[in-house]
């Protein structure tokens, strides 16, 4: 059903090209797939929809009259509709065809945005269709008594045209092809295939609705860990070249840390060094809280990479964060980062930086350095891909902000080593398990939870920024905290100037975000958008604050040239700016421990995870910390988002909250455009017992069927999967 056979256009009519413009559906597959999000019976609820809302109802016309316009020619209808218990007005500036339609005690089925005018909401031109029309489609649209399936707007093509093409393809269909085994489905209770989707499409009762939902989620459970399942078994086929430890680079190392690793940390630790033992490829998630030292955790794991004779490579989503990896490494080794220099010590490696922006001389000298093995630790961006860069020996790649980077392409920095690379993935976002399990089923998982001594507890306060006391008192906390001798950070979304933003943010939109916002069903909770706080506004803001008179600020963002960036930071590393005005730069690898206070402006206009990010930057001394979210809406999800924050640290809750409110696709981000683009019916955190009894049952079939010879529709299925993972990588590359 979805080859160039199965193409809509000749099938459904003119609905095929809006049906493809809109939503991208091209195939009968495509429409087969294309749920409806909600049910509607005879019984409507005029009182419900808010202005902006895109509504789908039933309700019957009370009143019409028709009356000539004194502005323009013609007539115009005024009609009201009812549901039995609430009204609302609908408009038609021509009544010519309408007036026969939209008789009194007629009950129709109305489709269309609700306006308002003189303080009356209103329907204004809304298509409507009889429900005589609607039973002429059949039992597969709706029959008596029976549902009526509401599907995401497409523009130009109403519900019921949906439907009634849905009609056509169903009612040519004698069976479909189930990629779940007969053996599964009898074990499950599961519907076939067909019967889910016409159950779906065409249901009687919401008993029917819920069993081919399920049906559905399912086997998009099932299809997924099989496809991870396989490549868990080719992963454990695989043969590399085991690295042993011989040098002295990770001994010394460990011998100069001035802090005692964390029970996890020496947990995890001594795991990996046993992955990087064995003859079979390491594939590893290293998850934790912020501040729980992942990356100490994953330079020991460079450093027995080196001792081994091979290299390591550091692959970061940006420039910023690759430099600041590159930096912080080079400042944890010391000297035994100088391998080759004056003053470096004897067991020393090199530390070489990789990036696009690199002169064309130094990235000469760096990519040399790389194919001759002279750097053992190699940190880079997607620069590190290009063909052009060879290693001499990579032992061990390590990917920071797995949500960035789709398989293929961790997998095409892996294809660089002679053998086989080991590969250990970090991730500073907390991820639930149900998503572990789900998108990184195809890697062993170790959780970092406790955080190093020294780190202090972090209190976080949302603060109203229309409170013009609350905020005065925002920046009297600042200065107080620097009266104490501490320092602060403020965060701001934007640069400034003709600057769009920040490299790395992934600004929310105004307004919730939810499934009605996700399909242009809904309008922003504010009428207009708000201007954005940005750094070079928020630096002349605060030289207008008494309360902050004599304190020093200064800028620090991602479009400042690289030494300038590195005299703002050490100017505050070593105490001599007292507020540091940012973008998220600082969301990872700046540790400054004098720093106790954070104020967010616009804090709404961040995700949970990035947020919780940022406030890890406080705190981190012998001091607790204070982080203060500045917010200028009212949107029931943005303030449900910073209230989260603001009664817990844990970044596991967190993850939960933000993926319940964000759904898969945005908390995955782009790099896993295949996993969000399949996942129609299925979610990730309700449906957690269904995905664990699909992963149950993919073993027992793998297990008897390693290549699914005996299972064509299912190995056909996770063949798809496999090809959308494919493509969303080259799109993005």
């Amino acid at each position: 059903m979805t080859t160039e056979d199965t193409r809509l256009k000749g099938l459904v009519g003119s609905a095929a090209s809006k049906l493809e413009k809109h939503r991208g559906i091209v195939t009968v597959g495509d429409l087969l797939d294309f749920a409806p999000r909600r049910y509607r019976t005879t019984v409507a609820d005029l009182g419900a929809p808010a202005v902006g809302d895109y509504l789908v109802a039933v309700a019957t016309v009370e009143s019409a009259t028709t009356r000539t316009m004194k502005s323009r020619r013609g007539k115009m209808l005024e009609a009201v509709i009812t549901d039995g218990r609430s009204r609302m007005d609908v408009t038609f500036f021509s009544a010519y065809g309408h007036e026969k339609e939209l008789q009194v005690g007629r009950t129709l089925l109305f489709a269309g945005r609700v306006g308002e005018y003189r303080g009356r909401r209103q329907l204004a031109h809304p298509a409507y269709s009889s429900i005589e029309a609607l039973h002429a489609l059949g039992d597969l649209a709706v029959d008596e008594g029976g549902l009526i399936p509401i599907y995401r707007h497409v523009p130009g093509v109403q519900s019921w045209g949906v439907s009634a093409a849905v009609r056509v393809i169903l009612q040519h269909l004698d069976e479909v092809v189930d990629a779940v085994p007969d053996e599964v489905r009898e074990r499950r209770d599961l519907l076939g295939r067909l019967e889910a989707l016409t159950a779906l499409h065409a249901p009687h009762t919401l008993d029917d609705v819920e069993r081919a939902r399920h049906r559905l989620r399912f086997e998009e459970a099932f299809v997924l860990q099989c496809l991870l399942g396989m490549r868990r078994a080719e992963r454990a086929a695989e043969v590399t070249r085991a690295r042993r430890p011989d040098g002295r680079l990770l001994a010394t190392f460990d011998e100069r840390l001035p802090f005692e690793l964390t029970a996890g940390q020496r947990e995890v630790g001594e795991t990996v060094l046993a992955d990087l033992a064995a003859d079979t490829p390491m594939h590893r998630l290293l998850q934790g809280e912020v501040g729980s030292g992942k990356t100490v955790v994953a330079l020991r794991a460079m450093l027995a990479a080196v001792d081994s004779g091979g290299q390591a490579a550091l692959l970061a989503p940006t420039e910023v964060l690759a430099v600041q990896h590159e930096r912080t490494i080079r400042g944890m080794l010391g000297d035994l980062a100088e391998a080759g220099m004056l003053g470096g010590a004897e067991d020393a490696t090199r530390v070489q930086l990789l990036t696009g922006s690199m002169s064309t001389q130094a990235r000469r000298e760096a990519l040399i350095h790389i194919a001759t093995g002279a750097a053992g630790i190699v940190v880079g961006t997607h620069a590190l891909l290009e063909d052009v860069v060879t290693f001499d020996d990579l032992a061990l790649v390590v990917v920071d902000e797995q949500h960035r980077f789709g398989v293929e392409q961790r997998d095409a920095l892996r294809a660089k080593g002679e053998h086989p690379p080991h590969l250990l993935v970090m991730t500073a976002t907390p991820i639930p398990r149900t998503v572990a399990m789900t998108v990184f089923g195809d890697m062993a998982t170790s959780t970092l939870r406790e955080l190093p001594r020294g780190r202090q507890p972090v209190t976080t306060h949302v603060v109203p920024a229309g409170n013009p006391r609350w905020v005065q008192r925002v920046w009297e906390r600042i200065a107080e905290e620097v009266a104490a001798g501490r320092q602060a950070f403020v965060v701001c979304p934007r640069i400034g100037g003709d600057d769009d933003v920040e490299e790395g943010v992934d600004l929310l939109s105004e307004g919730s975000v939810g499934d009605d916002e996700a399909d242009g069903e809904r309008v922003p909770d504010d009428d207009a958008p708000r201007p954005l706080a940005d750094v070079s506004g928020t630096l002349e803001l605060l030289a207008q604050v008494p309360a902050l008179a004599g304190v020093s600020t200064a800028a620090l963002h991602g479009r400042m040239r690289p030494e300038e960036k590195d005299a703002v930071m050490s100017a505050y590393a070593a105490g001599e700016i007292d507020v540091l005005v940012a973008t998220t730069v600082i969301e990872v690898g700046v540790d400054v421990p004098n720093a106790s206070t954070m104020v967010v402006l616009d804090a709404d206009r961040f995700g949970i995870s990035q947020l919780h990010q940022l406030r890890g930057r406080i705190g981190r001394g012998g001091h607790p910390g204070v982080c203060l979210l500045v917010t200028g809406s009212d949107a029931e999800s943005a303030q449900e988002r910073l209230q989260a924050l603001a009664s817990t640290s844990d970044g596991f809750e967190l993850a939960r909250v933000d993926l319940a409110q964000r759904r898969e696709g945005d908390v995955l981000g782009t790099a896993q455009s295949g996993v969000r683009s399949q996942l129609r019916h299925l979610s990730l955190l309700r449906d957690e017992d269904l995905i664990e009894a699909a992963r149950e049952d993919v073993e027992i079939v793998l297990a008897a069927d390693p290549d699914l010879s005996a299972h064509p529709e299912l190995a056909a299925a996770v063949a798809r999967w496999a090809d959308e993972e494919r493509t969303a990588y080259l799109e993005k590359s």
